[in-house]
């Protein structure tokens, strides 16, 4: 995304033209931006030859999913829906990995049925479940255990995951009785080891500190001739919203080289944000400018339905003019359509607007669209993919006849 004869360009494309063709507010994914990320990711770890497990819940969308599926990486899956569109995406069930809480029995039941790669069993309860199943299946399931390190991530407090008042994963105090119940149970493979102690993680020091931990578990457990053939290390790198100071991906291959290398297991790594982040914007428009005594209000036609994360997190993202501007700038608070008052893009921007004027959000790829909902009634948006200057719409807008087509009217 770059601006040209003071217009906005994704890739070749002239944002304005978009927002016209059609209509806004729209999701807009640069093809360019998501293979050079996926190819730098490579590259870093390399040396690991890691499974590269894309975060599906970050960004869902199946044809971008087939897009990663192409360089050669799997997918990390939360849900039953997810891991439908998964397959559906093309993506082989031997690089999926099932995480998260609550796995119903369907949920199981479906993975096993498909032969994935592993659980990441998070409970005494959820292993002794997935064992009954893959009995009952008359098959063996493949997992792994995800430990609660109780380490600080340093993080926004919603998307830490990896301390003790958190829902995730086993304590270290207990991991080894767990890893010695599994190892007795007659449907359960043992394969791995798992931790993932949350997102937009910015520091090194967590995951060190994590790493060294875990290795610790795995040599307890080599003691006691439980054996691993993987290690899941998560995801969680953090991409630059503002003004953060960042880790690259090649200081946090370094910093765990040592401490994970020595292990001879394979590594999995589970990245969403740092895929997807910054290869998607929202092109919306400026519908109204409202001033009061004390602020004056942009008001734009995309809602907190449309995108949560500045209501949910507080999050910043960038607000950019479609068309840059001689004109002085004004401090608007960007707000949102939907009857809230938490509905905002962006408080205290310095802008040169007008109605009807087009404007960008930036770094919407994860956690945009796939935290959207119909609050209000609001039909979900669209959403692009512009590759080597071709516009291809890979979700249609829903209409409104949509909104009511599950709903029993005459009952």
């Amino acid at each position: 995304m770059k601006y040209l004869n003071k217009n906005y360009y994704i890739e070749n494309v002239k944002a304005e033209n978009l927002a016209k063709k059609f209509n806004t507010p729209i999701y807009c994914y640069s093809y360019a931006q998501l293979k050079k990320n996926v190819i730098n990711f490579k590259k870093n770890f390399k040396s690991f030859k890691p499974l590269i497990c894309f975060s599906v819940k970050s960004n869902s969308n199946v044809k971008l999913l087939n897009e990663i599926k192409k360089f050669g990486c799997g997918a990390d899956v939360v849900s039953i829906g997810e891991l439908m569109k998964t397959l559906k995406a093309g993506i082989s069930p031997k690089k999926i990995v099932f995480s998260g809480v609550g796995k119903t029995d369907e949920e199981i039941r479906f993975a096993i049925q498909n032969q994935i790669f592993c659980f990441n069993v998070e409970s005494h309860s959820e292993l002794i479940r997935i064992n009954k199943i893959a009995s009952q299946l008359k098959t063996k399931a493949q997992i792994a255990i995800r430990v609660n390190p109780a380490i600080d991530a340093k993080t926004h407090p919603y998307i830490a995951t990896g301390m003790t008042e958190n829902k995730f994963g086993i304590s270290e105090n207990e991991v080894i009785n767990i890893y010695s119940e599994a190892n007795k149970l007659g449907s359960i493979d043992i394969r791995g080891i798992d931790f993932h102690i949350g997102s937009q993680i910015t520091e090194l020091s967590p995951y060190i500190n994590s790493c060294k931990k875990v290795k610790e578990i795995i040599n307890k457990l080599s003691d006691i001739n439980i054996k691993l053939h993987h290690i899941d290390i998560g995801g969680g790198l953090a991409i630059k919203y503002e003004n953060e100071k960042l880790t690259t991906k090649k200081e946090f291959m370094t910093s765990i080289k040592n401490d994970l290398s020595e292990l001879g297991l394979k590594i999995v790594i589970e990245p969403g944000r740092s895929l997807v982040g910054d290869a998607g914007i929202i092109v919306t428009k400026a519908l109204y400018i409202k001033k009061t005594p004390t602020k004056n209000f942009l008001i734009v036609d995309v809602g907190m339905n449309d995108f949560l994360r500045p209501p949910l997190y507080g999050a910043f993202h960038s607000i950019r003019e479609i068309e840059q501007k001689e004109t002085d700038s004004i401090k608007y608070d960007v707000v949102g359509p939907v009857c809230e008052s938490a509905d905002f893009v962006g408080k205290d921007r310095n802008l040169s607007v007008k109605e009807g004027d087009y404007l960008a959000i930036e770094n919407v790829g994860a956690y945009g669209f796939a935290l959207s909902s119909n609050y209000n009634s609001r039909p979900r948006l669209a959403e692009l993919m512009i590759t080597n200057g071709t516009v291809k719409t890979i979700r249609n807008k829903e209409t409104l006849d949509q909104l009511t087509i599950n709903e029993n009217l005459d009952v």
